[in-house]
């Protein structure tokens, strides 16, 4: 449930294994999606295992990080594993397009409507249809009205946070990745394929709130780092207006809910800043994709498919996205955005820790 960058990779890993799987995504490919379009280079192996890594294309090869605060300091470091971009628009066509040759089933433009258990089988229900299957992976994203109707604990509880998203066009390296601080929120920049690049955005609500407007909003808070101020003046903006995403949750999710074995941001979504939710995504279509398996060839009952997954996910993921939400802290406001600028000026082993965070090992 779910074609984003979980639910296709593990289509495609299923499919190299023989199994059957069918996709049933809300859209039709290809469609931009809100996301900071950085993927660390911990996942190249994998991809070119499954023939995912487009090797045809220049993709530009990113190892710089650069931090700003909000009046306008900065900083420099290293990125040692280091990622490469590309837009979502791209690399989910193409991961798509592969998907279909390996005879994965797309039922496009449906939403599911309810999802039922009983007997060992599902009943996915969509557009008055049903689709009966005997595993069901939830890769639905940030958030879904599916998670409504599996009665997820976070769903229930009100999220302060905003995301939007632009291609533009300006002077920016293609080895470099900016964070940009501005007051309740920061601000993701970096190359992707061509000579365009990913601006994307984290918002406190209370910033919209205030001004109504995003466009008012950028001038009256992104502006007042002038880093941020002058990319907004001298950019080309490709989107006649932006992607944005609403109610956007750091809490913890369960992973399975009724059966239904999560993957991607609907397992958990790391913060924006650490700029790895795609590398997360991946790995953890491997480790779904290998337990599904297991569990079709009948190695193991669903019981130990899900316990495997759980553990694997959590020893795997747990304490990057945790550390997130700590990094996250050091981010957003004048003070905050200042310590971190100076730490990463002036204290290069502890910067470099924290970035190692936020990156796993290759795969």
């Amino acid at each position: 449930m779910g074609g984003g960058l979980g639910g296709l990779v593990t289509a495609v890993a299923l499919a190299r294994q023989g199994l059957a799987c069918t996709v049933i995504e809300k859209k039709a490919y290809p469609f931009h999606r809100v996301c900071g379009e950085y993927i660390s280079n911990e996942t190249i192996p994998f991809l070119k295992s499954l023939g995912l890594y487009p090797t045809q294309m220049d993709l530009p090869q990113i190892n710089r990080l650069q931090l700003t605060s909000v009046n306008g300091r900065s900083a420099f470091l290293p990125l040692d594993l280091g990622g490469f971009g590309i837009s979502r628009y791209v690399l989910d066509e193409f991961i798509y397009q592969r998907a279909r040759s390996l005879g994965v089933e797309f039922i496009l433009n449906q939403e599911v409507e309810g999802i039922t258990f009983g007997d060992e089988q599902f009943e996915v229900k969509y557009n008055h249809e049903v689709h009966r299957a005997d595993v069901v992976v939830g890769a639905f994203g940030k958030r879904s009205k599916l998670d409504v109707a599996l009665n997820r604990a976070f769903i229930r509880r009100r999220s302060p946070y905003l995301a939007v998203k632009y291609h533009i066009r300006t002077d920016h390296p293609r080895d470099l990745i900016a964070l940009h601080n501005f007051e309740n929120g920061y601000c993701g920049m970096s190359q992707v394929e061509g000579d365009k690049q990913c601006l994307c955005y984290l918002s406190h609500r209370d910033n919209l709130r205030k001004y109504r407007d995003i466009a008012r909003m950028e001038e009256a808070v992104l502006h007042r780092n002038p880093f941020l101020k002058s990319i907004f003046k001298s950019a080309e903006f490709i989107f006649s207006k932006p992607e944005t995403i609403n109610e956007i949750t750091f809490e913890r999710k369960r992973l399975i809910e009724n059966h239904v074995l999560m993957c991607g941001d609907a397992a958990g979504m790391i913060t924006p800043l650490c700029g790895n939710g795609m590398a997360i995504a991946i790995h953890a279509a491997k480790l779904l994709s290998c337990a599904i398996a297991a569990y079709g060839a009948g190695a193991i009952s669903r019981e130990q498919m899900e316990a495997r997954y759980t553990t694997e996910w959590t020893q795997m993921f747990a304490r990057r996205l945790w550390a997130g939400r700590q990094i996250q802290r050091l981010f957003g406001s004048v003070r905050a955005s200042d310590f971190a600028v100076n730490l990463a000026r002036h204290w290069k082993p502890a910067a470099g820790f924290l970035v190692s965070q936020t990156h796993g090992q290759p795969f």
